[in-house]
């Protein structure tokens, strides 16, 4: 690497530009920061959608509890944290990029063009399959298997003379899929909500308040938002990585250490692994293992192809600064 003026840069020099790139890497995450305070919220509600969704579909009322003061404000303060990252990813890398382009001839600088684009692809890939097919299937598993893993035996008999059928039903409250309009309500007017297995009751002013109707199992399907958000940015970061596997083929065969004439013979094995990395990965519930075992065996066919279709040679290509080595 050489300074402005041309002159090699010395251990100092880099060091130097070192502490430079971290510096405007903080500070170019601080209004990130800022802005994931305002999308917090939002960025919050949507994350638990899966959870939602999953319980009212088991049957059960929806809703997270938060058992501690601190648990809702330290969940959103850890969404607001992880949008500023990931927004702030391609400005931190832009910095990384400024420090090691120096030192790099243009044939070596095309493999980061490649594989940059693509590993961010990949996580886009990884997130997408999370939230919209693994957490859908696993929770909702997870959910009714706990429900109905103890269940509660209430007998069923004949009314007693002074209580008839007709007077049960006289007295049911509404049923209703949606809210009335609130201005014709009186305080106290109650209707029963199948579909988010609710009873909600007017309070006046605008004002409802729920009765959240759970299944007859004598285990309470209630989960604490801190470690249902502790659970999605851990299952996040094992995916992403998870997810870069064709990459990380595809970087073994460009340095010689894999071939695709000698790996496909083990499609098996690696069909075994893929199963095995989905037993370890996920939840432990024998749908997210097979939805994941089987979307990291579709990673190793895909590493395969790029294994055959891109070599080295063909990112490289020639190099315009003198450097003949690809």
């Amino acid at each position: 690497s050489f300074t402005n003026d041309g002159f090699p840069m010395s251990f100092g020099d880099h060091l130097e530009d070192l502490r430079r790139r971290v510096m405007f890497s903080i500070l170019g995450l601080i209004p990130l920061l800022i802005l994931g305070f305002f999308v917090g919220a939002p960025l919050l509600e949507l994350l638990t959608v899966p959870v939602m969704e999953a319980m009212r579909d088991a049957g059960e009322p929806g809703g997270l509890l938060a058992t501690g003061p601190l648990e809702s404000f330290v969940s959103y303060l850890k969404v607001s944290l992880g949008v500023a990252v990931l927004l702030g990813l391609p400005w931190i890398f832009y910095q990384l990029w400024l420090f090691v382009s120096p030192g790099l001839y243009s044939n070596e600088r095309r493999f980061v063009y490649f594989l940059i684009p693509m590993s961010v692809l990949l996580t886009a890939a990884s997130a997408a399959f999370l939230y919209k097919v693994l957490l859908p299937i696993s929770l909702f598993f997870l959910i009714v298997f706990g429900a109905n893993l103890a269940t509660s035996d209430v007998p069923q008999r004949e009314l007693p003379p002074e209580v008839t059928i007709a007077m049960l039903n006289d007295n049911a409250m509404p049923v209703l899929e949606a809210d009335p309009p609130l201005a014709d309500l009186r305080p106290g007017a109650m209707w029963l909500n199948p579909e988010r297995n609710e009873i909600r009751t007017f309070v006046g002013n605008d004002l409802i308040r729920v009765i959240r109707l759970r299944s007859d199992g004598l285990i309470a399907q209630e989960y604490r938002i801190g470690e249902y958000i502790s659970l999605i940015f851990g299952l996040g970061i094992v995916f992403a990585l998870a997810f870069q596997l064709p990459l990380v083929m595809l970087l073994l065969s460009w340095v010689d250490l894999l071939r695709p004439e000698s790996v496909t013979p083990y499609r098996r094995h690696a069909g075994f692994g893929c199963a095995i990395l989905g037993m370890v990965l996920t939840p432990q519930d024998p749908w997210s293992m097979l939805l994941l075992g089987a979307a990291l065996y579709m990673l190793f066919e895909l590493g395969l192809l790029m294994m055959r279709f891109i070599p080295a040679s063909l990112i490289a290509g020639k190099s315009t600064d003198g450097n003949e080595e690809a």
